[in-house]
């Protein structure tokens, strides 16, 4: 499976980073280095993740990872994950 990432994805990551990078840019960085690992890891086992809450569709997965949920589409048909965004606390709304 290849992996693909929303543009919302990028833009929530960038804010992210850009809070934590005021605290700490070693942090910022170790964030993101981490993060980015354990998306790279998805696409070999989706399903361990758990399903969505909010969603009957067994494709829609979250990756939580110190805090934060990264939602993903297990597209079957395209062979691809595709990574739909990032959140911690704030409201999420799935795309449409």
């Amino acid at each position: 499976m290849t992996l693909d990432k929303l543009p919302r994805f990028d833009d929530e990551l960038e804010e992210i980073i850009q809070f934590i990078a005021e605290d700490s840019v070693n942090r910022a960085l170790s964030f993101y280095d981490e993060l980015i690992l354990k998306i790279e890891n998805i696409p070999t086992n989706p399903l361990i993740y758990r399903k969505r809450q909010n969603t009957e569709d067994e494709n829609i997965r979250e990756l939580i990872f110190k805090g934060y949920v990264i939602p993903f589409y297990i597209d079957k048909d395209s062979d691809k994950i595709v990574i739909l965004g990032i959140f911690n606390q704030n409201l999420w709304d799935m795309p449409s």
